[in-house]
């Protein structure tokens, strides 16, 4: 996504421009088209409140649980009432089916594009991370993991994401491109899931997120590979159109990509949009 479709998105999600030209933003939008929350203070002259109720990707849990906080710090009038982490495609499903919620964040812009299509945004979805994969192993690596190549080897125990997760279409584009077939021991409904198997030694490998090994502080180890560059995922934030609070709802999708929120995902391991 170029600039100028991100500031076309971020536009409006924010409900600014010509339909919503009487109603007070939520947060400031400068000349260069990003919010002017970038110290981290409230994000626009008019103060919003509400309560929200959050549902994000597994992957964004402990970054969430930064950016959430700071949020309401910086807008006492918002409660976070709610968060629910799974997999998009799960979240996306869920979604479909009625449940109730203000803001999507997925790891990826199908399941997002699964939830536009059913008509529940209320504008367009923008981007605000990226991520990309990493081979999860035990510490020290004592299975010796240098890549994928490694993992249809005899006796090792290899866990993904189930396909229509996320992490698992990463998984299984990164595997295609190292012309790697790999019969996995299960398949998950999230990246947690998977992480925690291979922390609990119930699964040799595990493809998931660098941004969750980041969060396993020692508890597994990364490997690095080069067809990851193959699999990156854009995480798209959207407000759902059904949302009660909905001025908060587009302060904090501003917040996700102005500096102040950019700074906390970036100390998390995800990149830029």
């Amino acid at each position: 996504m170029n600039s100028r479709s991100r500031f076309l998105g971020l536009a409006l999600i924010l409900g600014i421009g010509s339909a919503c030209s009487t109603a007070a933003t939520p947060a400031a939008i400068s000349s260069s088209g990003q919010p002017s929350a970038g110290s981290g203070t409230r994000t626009g002259t008019t103060a919003v409140s509400g309560t929200l109720k959050i549902v994000a990707a597994s992957s964004l849990k402990g970054a969430f649980e930064v950016l959430t906080t700071r949020f309401e710090a910086v807008n006492p009038g918002v409660k976070i009432a709610d968060i629910s982490y799974d997999g998009s495609s799960v979240l996306a499903t869920q979604l479909i089916a009625g449940a109730p919620a203000d803001i999507f964040a997925s790891a990826d812009e199908k399941n997002m594009a699964k939830v536009s299509d059913a008509h529940l945004l209320a504008g367009p979805s923008v981007d605000f991370a990226t991520n990309t994969l990493q081979i999860a192993v035990a510490p020290g690596n004592p299975k010796a993991i240098r890549g994928l190549k490694d993992l249809p080897g005899a006796g090792l125990s290899v866990v993904l994401c189930a396909p229509a997760v996320p992490c698992g279409a990463a998984a299984r584009t990164a595997l295609a491109a190292a012309g790697v077939k790999v019969l996995p021991a299960s398949e998950e409904q999230n990246v947690t899931a998977v992480l925690t198997k291979v922390e609990s030694g119930d699964a040799d490998v595990g493809l998931v997120y660098r941004t969750d090994v980041l969060a396993a502080a020692g508890k597994v180890a990364g490997v690095d590979f080069p067809e990851s560059v193959k699999a990156v995922n854009h995480y798209p934030v959207g407000v759902l159109a059904g949302s009660a609070d909905a001025a908060p709802a587009r302060a904090f999708a501003a917040f996700l990509t102005s500096p102040a929120g950019r700074e906390v995902l970036a100390a998390k391991g995800f990149g830029a949009p």
